[in-house]
């Protein structure tokens, strides 16, 4: 229903200038959300990236602290090679952890491509929204409808226009508010391991949780099994073998409460595996009173989560574009000049393109404001500023158009504030 518009044709004069001012610069350097990106664009983070070095800190310090207090007395307890072959599947559970955690965070959760300029209409027979429809026969400027229907397994799902990124999300895509980008399939935004949770990390993540909760229960037992031991031992109680071994008493309940917290995260995903959710439609939209047009069975859901193939990310972080540095120029200057709070401007974007059209009630307020501060008539003495020129075959692209009409009439509001000033 809707396709990008194709790009306005330069004049030779405008080609030049900008093929003068091009800088090539890779996609990640110029990106427009608010990832983090290191070793060149090769790896990306979410904003909030610094939380994974606390989530790292929570699991590497309770396993230091096991394998320095709690070792050794479990070697001793067991034959020699069944204690220390128990270290060692803790050390290899908490090494496919780690890299678990970093394939999920560095990683593109399937971030959509944002577009340069709006889509456009286009005659493919789509299906609008009734509600959009209606509003149209009484406007007089069309504009995008905010949603547009599209049937998913004999159902209709609803598609929202993102004003951010100007195109229409796909089924199951959403636009997350921290990294501010569109990602399919998106389950949620995970401040622990600071990325946004989507098709190409969900598999990471499940199993990111579910080994964490693997590993705090393989701790929890095994320091149990270090308190029974002394008991037995020195034959006293339980709060004696605490106080014998405070570490395995602190690793207890350390465990014991984050065992809960990514047991139950565990359960829930796996119910949310077999059901086809995610967490976004489970708090969203509720398929418990209405047919989930992704639920595919048991079997299938949990194949489509761990057996199917990741798709190659939509974007190429490290691929060179040219950016025109003028252009840059022209818009940071356009943000930083002051602009009257009482006149209401028609604003724009020259990276992205956007546009607001200037409608009839904005001239009007113009024209009350004016005639508040004086009044056309006081200032009728003053000429109008014409300026003609002889030869009319310049071309001035449209951005630059604009801003002069700008430009123009903020100097035009000062000078006739200037003579009515005077006038008094």
């Amino acid at each position: 229903m809707y396709r990008a518009p194709f790009p306005a044709q330069l004049s030779v004069s405008d080609r030049r200038v900008i093929d003068n001012n091009a800088t090539d610069v890779r996609v990640y350097q110029v990106w427009k959300g608010s990832n983090k990106f290191f070793l060149g664009g090769r790896v990306i983070f979410g904003p909030d990236v610094r939380s994974i070095f606390l989530t790292i800190t929570l699991i590497v310090i309770p396993v230091l602290l096991f394998c320095a207090f709690v070792s050794r007395r479990i070697i001793y307890a067991f034959d020699n090679h069944l204690g220390k072959l128990i270290i060692f599947i803790l050390i290899l559970l908490t090494v496919y952890d780690l890299i678990l955690l970093l394939l999920t965070s560095g990683r593109d959760p399937g971030i959509i491509p944002r577009n340069s300029h709006p889509p456009e209409l286009e005659e493919d027979g789509s299906t609008m929204s009734t509600d959009w429809l209606g509003s149209q026969s009484s406007a007089g400027v069309p504009n995008l409808p905010p949603t547009k229907d599209v049937v998913v397994n004999g159902v209709i799902v609803k598609v929202k226009y993102c004003q951010t990124c100007m195109l229409y999300r796909p089924p199951r895509c959403s636009h997350c508010s921290i990294c501010n980008n569109c990602v399919e399939r998106f389950d949620h935004h995970c401040p622990w391991v600071g990325q946004c949770i989507g098709k190409r990390n969900y598999r990471f993540f499940f199993m990111f949780v579910s080994s964490t909760t693997v590993l705090c229960l393989y701790v929890f037992v095994f320091s149990w099994v270090t308190i029974k031991k002394i008991m037995a031992e020195y034959d006293c109680n339980l709060w004696s073998a605490f106080l014998k071994s405070p570490v395995s008493g602190i690793l207890i309940l350390y465990t014991f409460m984050t065992a809960w917290f990514v047991g139950g995260l565990t359960v829930f995903h796996l119910y949310l595996i077999c059901t086809n959710q995610t967490t976004y439609e489970n708090f969203r939209y509720r398929y418990d009173s209405k047919r989930n047009p992704y639920n595919r069975g048991c079997v299938r859901n949990v194949c489509e989560i761990f057996l199917s193939k990741i798709p190659k990310s939509k974007s190429n972080f490290r691929a060179m574009v040219r950016v025109d540095s003028s252009s840059l120029f022209g818009s940071t200057m356009s943000l930083a000049r002051p602009m009257s709070p009482n006149i209401r401007k028609k604003s724009f974007d020259i990276e992205t393109g956007k546009r607001q059209a200037v409608v009839a009630e904005d001239f009007e307020d113009i024209h009350s404001q004016i005639d508040s501060v004086g009044g056309l008539e006081r200032c009728g003495t003053q000429p109008r500023h014409i300026i003609q020129c002889e030869n009319s075959n310049w071309e001035i692209s449209p951005n630059i158009s604009v801003m002069s009409a700008e430009f123009a009439m903020e100097q035009g509001f000062k000078d006739r504030e200037k003579v009515c000033k005077k006038g008094h």
